[in-house]
């Protein structure tokens, strides 16, 4: 439906020349903010202290080590035992001479968090635990004043996003870096092929087009005697208060490149989602496949897909649509008018963004992207909301939003928010009667 030119000028949480700054900060254009150098010189190391130790903590963990400074992990925590002790294993073996967790700065439970960060001398805490842990746990990094690397998405609904934002707000004011895992930001051939889309190298971009198309991720089956809230902990993926459903925890990466493409954020999302093949009593509550419209404040659209259906497609990818030709961002490359391909060597963003981030602590060059983190975090939650409801929902509400999706109480004999019913099943979000604001 077209929409009415009143909500076609719609403001944007960001003015584009904000957005634009905020991801040339993330890119490594680093913006001293007046703080003081992390151990300058390469003396003492960078002291990291690990929270979520499944294998993206102990990735980010080991790519950090990888810097060509000075780094050390000092402290761990998750709320499993047998975790914490398989990072152990991983970590002290891949890099003895860094590792320094003796048994008593490993701490276990739902409030280990604190104790780790806590621990004397922590410089930088790493948050890899499921995403709807991460509001309050950048929260409290924050308010001791750490420097914070947190995976995507930083949040599962509205109310966790503007904690995020609060948080953000106030890294900015003490100088703490906050970095977020959408790594993209970080890899040259994005940097270099969004900068020129930007430049017009299509001219006016006039629909844009992202895919996160695969075939899943793992399932852990039921143990007997286990407890609810054990089974929903281990299998996070499918609990959309601990994960946000795949379109968050996936496809945020592309729906995130069109937003810093656009200098922007949607405004309004519709479309549809549903169970046509993950439909076992292991599958949880979340659905195997979405495809969404985004509007943008300037009448423009992202028209999105993504899947998580075994023996169905296979795509990861973004696309922009222009005047004078089309790009396919993620391979850095443009049609048209202004041809151009990407031919530099490939790097990993994953390690680059660490790497960015340890050198510019060492600088004393501190960036922050919490806003984009924050937002693309929204962007993705809102699509989630037009599936599950079926209806347009307008980014201005969804952010109104007061659905939290976190359990009134955190403890191994609580009930999470979400229980099977006698068959083993649990309820499916259903279009057309499901009530998201």
């Amino acid at each position: 439906m077209e929409p009415k030119a009143t909500e076609r000028n719609e403001k944007s949480h960001l003015s584009r020349r904000q957005f634009v700054q905020g991801s040339l900060v993330a890119a490594g254009a680093t913006v001293l903010q007046g703080v003081s150098a992390v151990h300058a010189g390469g003396g003492e190391p960078i002291r990291i202290c690990l929270v979520g130790c499944g294998k993206r903590g102990q990735g980010a963990v080991a790519q950090i080590m990888n810097s060509r400074h000075p780094t050390k992990i000092i402290s761990m925590a998750d709320a499993f035992a047998d975790a914490v002790e398989k990072s152990v294993a991983v970590i002290s073996e891949a890099h003895p001479d860094k590792f320094d967790v003796p048994p008593e700065r490993r701490f276990v439970g739902f409030d280990a968090y604190k104790h780790a960060i806590d621990v004397d001398g922590v410089d930088l805490v790493v948050f890899a635990t499921p995403p709807g842990f991460r509001p309050p746990h950048v929260a409290y990094a924050v308010e001791k004043k750490k420097h914070v690397f947190m995976e995507k998405p930083v949040a599962v609904d509205a109310p966790g996003v503007h904690s995020v934002l609060e948080s953000t707000r106030r890294a900015k004011q003490q100088n703490t870096m906050l970095a977020v895992g959408l790594q993209r930001h970080h890899m040259p051939r994005y940097q270099e092929t969004i900068k020129r889309l930007q430049d017009g190298a299509i001219g006016d971009i006039l629909y844009t087009r992202a895919y996160w198309n695969d075939s899943g991720v793992w399932v852990r089956a039921r143990k007997p005697g286990q407890s609810e809230m054990d089974y929903q902990m281990r299998n996070w993926y499918y609990f959309v208060w601990l994960c946000g459903d795949h379109i968050l925890e996936q496809h945020i990466h592309n729906i995130d490149v069109i937003n810093w493409l656009k200098g922007s954020y949607p405004v309004r999302a519709s479309g549809l989602g549903g169970r046509q093949v993950r439909t076992g009593i292991d599958h949880g509550e979340i659905f195997d496949h979405f495809s969404i419209e985004f509007e943008y404040a300037d009448g423009s659209h992202l028209y999105s897909q993504c899947c998580q259906l075994p023996g169905g497609p296979q795509h990861v990818a973004e696309y922009a649509h222009g005047s004078k030709g089309k790009s396919k961002i993620d391979a850095g490359r443009i049609d048209g008018e202004n041809a151009w391909t990407y031919d530099k060597a490939w790097i990993s963003g994953h390690q680059q963004e660490q790497l960015n981030l340890v050198d510019a602590l060492v600088k004393g060059e501190v960036y922050n992207e919490g806003e984009y983190g924050a937002m693309s975090t929204m962007s993705a939650i809102l699509g989630r909301m037009a599936a599950y409801s079926g209806q347009e929902i307008r980014m201005a509400d969804a952010l109104k939003s007061r659905v939290n999706s976190m359990p009134g109480r955190l403890a191994w004999d609580a009930n999470p928010p979400t229980l099977p019913g006698a068959d083993g099943y649990y309820k499916i979000p259903i279009p057309g009667q499901t009530q998201v604001l």
